[in-house]
Parts: C-alpha cells; sequence; structure tokens
C-alpha cells in the first residue's frame, strides 16, 4: 500500500488562499513530512510513500484565535487531500479530491 497526502489552506473570511501556512505531518511522533502553503495555498505533495496508519496533520492558521489546528487521520491507501477553510473564528476540514 502506497499513501499520499496533499494539503490546501483557503483563507475564506478574505476569500483567497493563505499563504505562508506552515503545516506538518506526523505518524505517531516522527514528523514524515511538511512545509508551508504555497501562493496558491497549496503544499503538494505534503508527503509521499506513506504506510497505512493513524497520522496527525497539524496546521498553523492564519487566525487569532485558532493557534494550531490538529487532525488525527486513518489513512488506508491511495491519495488524500485535506484543505482546511479558516477564518478569525471558524474553521472546517474535509477529504477533497
Amino acid at each position: 500500500m502506497s499513501v499520499s497526502v496533499s494539503t490546501h489552506v483557503l483563507d475564506v473570511e478574505r476569500g483567497r488562499p493563505a499563504t505562508g501556512v506552515p503545516v506538518e505531518l506526523y505518524h505517531g511522533d516522527e514528523r514524515v513530512g511538511g512545509g508551508t502553503t504555497d501562493a496558491d495555498g497549496r503544499i503538494s505533495p505534503l508527503a509521499d510513500d506513506l504506510e497505512a496508519g493513524l497520522y496527525r496533520l497539524v496546521f498553523a492558521p492564519p487566525s487569532p484565535f485558532f493557534r494550531r489546528v490538529e487532525l488525527a487521520l486513518q489513512l488506508e491507501d491511495g491519495h488524500y487531500h485535506v484543505p482546511l477553510l479558516a477564518s478569525s473564528y471558524s474553521c472546517t476540514t474535509y477529504r477533497g479530491s
């Protein structure tokens, strides 16, 4: 099984991609991927050739309230695109395509 992860951060308050957002991917305590979002708010790929298992995706969004958004993800096989939609006092995520 081969797993890959990408992400996209959108600043929905301002209606544009969120640039310069640090994102990290962990498998247990080991950091297996990470980077900073580009001008389009994307990091692709965040990580490739991963094993199936439980991962943590950690964002530092552009918000005065949310200092850290952490997601626990069970990744099995294939590609996972996990966007974060953020504003000052709200955020949401979903499995994209």
